[in-house]
């Protein structure tokens, strides 16, 4: 079981502010924000279902190439859900809402690219 994962972005305040507003429908917060002095290193946010954070985004050189990160949504609706807020704070689709049969019959995901081109994706494996 992974604890936790994250990526680094080229614009923090921008990049923290595109994961606030995207992973909210999914039940996500920003639970978490260490500055540069505090780490010893750079500036982190974590995200995640309260009371811990399991993804986290720190200031640097975005990663290369783009890494692909998603997560599990409780209905189809929050899938839908996510993919309007991620574009609506900035994302690039990368495919809408929809079954993806080739991986199972039940999966139902929506792809966003975030500002440093991230491919996060939101994913609902239940039937409705």
């Amino acid at each position: 079981m992974i604890d936790h994962t994250g990526v680094v972005v080229s614009d923090f305040e921008l990049s923290q502010r595109f994961y606030r507003l995207a992973l909210a429908p999914l039940g996500y917060q920003l639970l978490m924000a260490l500055s540069a002095a505090e780490t010893g290193h750079t500036d982190v946010a974590g995200f995640g279902e309260p009371p811990k954070p399991d993804f986290w985004i720190s200031r640097g050189i975005a990663n290369f190439p783009a890494v692909h990160v998603a997560f599990r949504a409780n209905s189809r609706a929050a899938v839908d859900a996510f993919y309007r807020a991620a574009l609506a704070a900035g994302g690039t689709d990368n495919g809408a809402p929809g079954l993806r049969p080739h991986y199972h019959a039940d999966y139902y995901g929506a792809f966003v690219l975030d500002p440093d081109g991230h491919n996060i994706e939101a994913v609902c494996h239940t039937r409705p």
